[in-house]
């Protein structure tokens, strides 16, 4: 699967943004969706996943309540919706793809299980 995030941008602290990944290729629902964050100089970190049906969710602690992850299977598309977002969300986002079964018995929060990324799309909380 082929992913490509789009949606950063500019927000002050306390604004809102919502990113978008769109995949194209098949069998969207047979992949767990992932988003993960980095800034420079530091590791690529986990911020939300969703499993292939849009049932289940998981998110990083101290997101949770802020950060939203979504899918839609027919447009074959997951977002984030960022909300109250501070200066230390300033990253470049990543959407990512892991095969169901690797998910399930692996989990979903590291990188090095996804197979397919997106390009990033850079997301800047000034303050």
């Amino acid at each position: 699967v082929q992913l490509q995030a789009s949606g950063g941008g500019l927000v002050q602290a306390g604004g809102s943004l919502r990113l978008s990944c769109a995949a194209s290729g098949r069998n969207f629902m047979s992949y767990h969706m992932g988003w993960f964050r980095q800034v420079s100089g530091k590791e690529r970190e986990f911020v939300a996943a969703i499993d292939g049906r849009g049932r289940n969710a998981w998110y990083e602690d101290s997101l949770e309540g802020r950060f939203t992850i979504s899918r839609d299977n027919v447009k074959n598309t997951v977002y984030l919706q960022m909300d109250t977002l501070e200066p230390g969300d300033t990253a470049v986002y990543y959407c990512a793809a892991v095969g169901t079964a690797t998910a399930l018995s692996m989990g979903v929060t590291l990188p090095h299980l996804y197979t397919s990324w997106g390009p990033g799309t850079l997301v800047t909380v000034s303050s």
